[in-house]
């Protein structure tokens, strides 16, 4: 039988004990985005939004502080961030004397920008602001419910996707909290929420369901999954409008949430239950 101290389990990890920007890990968008067909002409807008729940630093006579921080990588910047080094880079805060609130702000935002390449927007909310945050679901028909036989756990099969029989128009919403991939790094879970919303002719759920469902096995980045899920039912279904906006579980006390859509404009942040 192993014993705790023979395994991975209480390992001390090294973290940064002073605050240093080249911990960030830039990873460019377009070798995978070539994979899928889609070159510098983007064809969505969309974003990345990472919500951070463990950033503290020590103000100016060196008293902790916290907050909650929300970062918005635009997806046209041709970096995405790896998830562990924004958390350490974050973490490396821990011992940092900041004047104020917006000093902190300002260098999150300068030093993330240059990582990805492009503007990124932040906003921190502290800890006299936490009472005023709610849970908030996405909003559309849960297809969770759907009864089905399904076998196929990847990879990512867009053979699934289809029109429903009388594919009438439609503008709908529909949800599934069922999507689940691997990290590409760690071979960890992924979890998330996704809800699609359209306009064209109507989708049969249960080939999206099973559509969703081929993710389980397959290691991808958050965001390139968005862009998969994005470009597969743009090409199968054709709809004249579309968004696909998943809400990721958090790890390393960070949540992502890319949002890919075919129109501009700003997605809201809702932090769902299981975030």
């Amino acid at each position: 039988m192993i014993k705790p101290h023979d395994s991975p389990l209480g390992r001390t990890a090294a973290y940064p004990d002073r605050y240093d920007p080249a911990l960030l890990f830039a990873i460019p968008r377009a070798p995978s985005r070539a994979a899928l067909g889609i070159g510098a002409q983007l064809p969505f807008h969309g974003v990345d939004i990472w919500n951070a729940y463990e950033l503290s630093w020590l103000d100016a006579r060196g008293k902790p502080e916290v907050a909650l921080a929300q970062f918005r990588v635009p997806a046209a910047s041709p970096n995405l961030i790896e998830s562990k080094s924004f958390k350490l880079y974050l973490n490396s805060f821990n011992r940092e004397r900041m004047h104020d609130v917006e000093a902190l702000r300002t260098r999150l935002a300068r030093d993330v920008s240059m990582a990805a390449g492009a503007d990124v927007a932040v906003a921190l909310t502290r800890s006299d602001g936490f009472a005023q945050m709610r849970l908030a679901e996405l909003d559309g028909e849960v297809i969770d419910g759907l009864a089905l036989d399904i076998d196929d756990y990847g990879p990512p099969n867009p053979q699934h996707l289809r029109l429903a029989a009388d594919a009438r128009e439609v503008e709908e919403s529909l949800v599934c909290h069922l999507l689940k991939s691997n990290c590409p790094v760690t071979g960890q879970p992924d979890w998330a929420s996704v809800q699609i919303r359209y306009a064209g002719p109507r989708i049969d759920r249960a080939g999206w369901l099973r559509y969703l469902v081929s993710f389980r096995d397959h290691a991808e980045f958050h965001e390139q999954c968005v862009e998969r899920i994005y470009m597969d039912v743009r090409r199968c279904c054709t709809p004249a409008r579309l968004s696909v906006y998943a809400r990721y579980t958090r790890r390393g006390g960070l949540d992502i949430n890319p949002w890919r859509c075919d129109r501009a404009h700003d997605p809201p942040n809702p932090r769902s239950a299981r975030q």
